[in-house]
């Protein structure tokens, strides 16, 4: 047996939640009367000057080639207790700061400060922190202004956990994260030195084109749910997903509510929802977002970059009803899904189906190393659609996507580094339909439920860097069994750093 201790499902991202590590799509829209940097951290913050909106009035320069910046966190994550496994995550940001070059070294000139009132005064804020008002729910300092170019990297620094910081809600360490009431300090690396990376890779439109005159808005997406691992020896680690786009703080979101068709009532248990994106390259969705419902069955996403999504939704009830995935096709930016009906089955609504898999890494040399590997569960749900199937919700799954690290010993392959996984998804066949303004008419797709398992490796604590030679690795399509386990092919992952 593989020690299950390292094997967590957290996430859209998602995790807004959601997001993630996985590739970007272009198209994402531009913004209104400021250039602003929005930072999403996959959680509603309560830190700094709280907003009393998505508005703002602020104005760019163009005689100055200078624009108006400032730093806000937004967003609600998946992982939040009591449907997840964490009470709060608690991290202290000393500085953001961009470079117009997508090759810029730790130490090379032209890095802009983007927060320099946070270099005396560091604000450690919780991750999962309840929303306040509105899209952008606190500040992280001052506006200021910005040169203008194309950005093509970001960098998000983290105090040293070492750090005195006022009003510290860890005690003894500036970044933690609690399970129940129980604090443990949340383990970091190059995040205090040379910060989280955004690479142009992970930029929409491969970076953030500020051009003198222009307002825009950007968005940065910290995925809280995806970025924490627990290791084998029991200890947290801080592995962070961040990815980011131009957003317009008007019309920003998706909202919807999800219902039981059966009753039409909101169902009385669990729902996730993900906002997916077609990668490009492979032609699957994957997750960009991802949230729960609230009490009353309703979702939303905000802030949320212009484009065109795709909604997909699973859901448990209470009574551990499982009902079949639904996916409304064709979303934009500013729409109101409406009502999304859930369908739970005969055949398959009194359970769902295990997935059970292994996941190696190693050298080209055939020597195991560790690495980052996210998991997506993916099901063509017709003939030019595949998408994401995002985890049952349950005690343990509390995301769209698996994330996990591989480490030697144990029953890995010689050679290899390795980490098992056993996950819950839907058993049925996905309902369908293309979105209307007047109401969604789903459908059951003519395909049967079937899962493929999509890996991406990636560098630990590199912020989403890819690793492994190929870096992504797709399994051989299985069919889910109601009650049973279903085995899924080894995901291999060679030419590992």
């Amino acid at each position: 047996m593989l020690d299950q201790r390292r094997v967590r499902t957290f996430q859209p991202y998602e995790e807004k939640g959601s997001h993630m590590s996985e590739k970007l799509n272009t198209g994402w829209g531009a913004g209104r009367v400021s250039a602003v940097v929005v930072l999403v951290v996959g959680a509603a913050i309560a830190v700094g000057a709280i907003l009393a909106g998505c508005g703002n009035s602020m104005v760019s320069n163009p005689a100055s080639g200078m624009a108006t910046v400032s730093i806000k966190l937004s967003d609600p994550a998946t992982c939040m207790a009591p449907n997840g496994p964490y009470s709060h995550v608690y991290v202290t940001i000393s500085d953001v700061r961009a470079h117009v070059s997508a090759t810029a070294g730790d130490s090379d000139s032209g890095w802009q400060d983007l927060t320099p009132n946070l270099a005396k005064a560091p604000v450690q804020v919780d991750l999962l922190g309840l929303p306040n008002n509105g899209c952008f729910l606190a500040s992280l300092g001052d506006s200021l202004q910005l040169q203008a170019g194309n950005y093509q990297q970001i960098r998000l620094i983290l105090t040293d956990s070492t750090a005195q910081v006022a009003n510290n809600k860890c005690t003894t360490t500036a970044n933690c994260i609690l399970v129940g009431t129980t604090t443990y300090p949340l383990q970091l690396s190059s995040e205090t030195k040379t910060g989280i990376k955004i690479p142009s890779g992970q930029i929409a439109n491969g970076g953030f084109n500020v051009a003198a005159g222009q307002t825009k808005d950007l968005d940065i997406d910290f995925n809280t749910c995806v970025s924490i691992v627990q290791e084998g020896n029991g200890k947290y680690r801080l592995k962070p997903v961040l990815h980011a786009g131009e957003v317009s703080t008007t019309s920003t979101s998706i909202n919807g509510s999800v219902v039981d068709s059966a009753t039409g009532a909101h169902i009385s248990g669990t729902a996730i929802v993900a906002l997916e994106q077609r990668d490009t390259t492979t032609g699957y969705d994957r997750v960009f977002m991802s949230t729960l419902t609230d009490s009353s069955g309703n979702f939303v996403f905000c802030p949320l970059p212009s484009g065109t999504y795709d909604v997909v939704v699973v859901a448990r009830s209470a009574a551990g009803v499982v009902y079949s995935p639904t996916v409304v096709t064709g979303v934009t930016t500013g729409s109101a899904v409406g009502v999304v009906s859930m369908h739970a089955l005969p055949a398959v609504s009194a359970a769902a189906a295990s997935l059970q898999g292994v996941v190696t890494t190693q050298t080209g040399a055939s020597a195991g190393t560790v690495a980052d590997v996210q998991l997506s569960f993916l099901e063509p749900v017709s003939s030019t659609l595949t998408v994401t199937i995002p985890l049952l919700p349950t005690a343990t799954q509390s995301s769209a996507v698996l994330a996990l690290t591989t480490a030697s010993g144990g029953s890995c392959a010689s050679g290899t580094d390795c980490i098992g996984y056993t996950v819950q998804l839907p058993a049925g066949a996905a309902f369908v339909g293309a979105f209307s303004a007047g109401g969604t008419t789903v459908t059951q797709s003519s395909l049967a439920a079937s899962y493929m398992v999509n890996g991406i490796a990636l560098l630990p604590s590199s912020g989403g860097t890819t690793d492994c030679s190929p870096g992504e690795v797709t399994s051989p399509a299985v069919t889910p069994v109601v009650n049973l386990t279903t085995q899924v092919a080894t995901l291999k992952f060679t030419g590992c750093q």
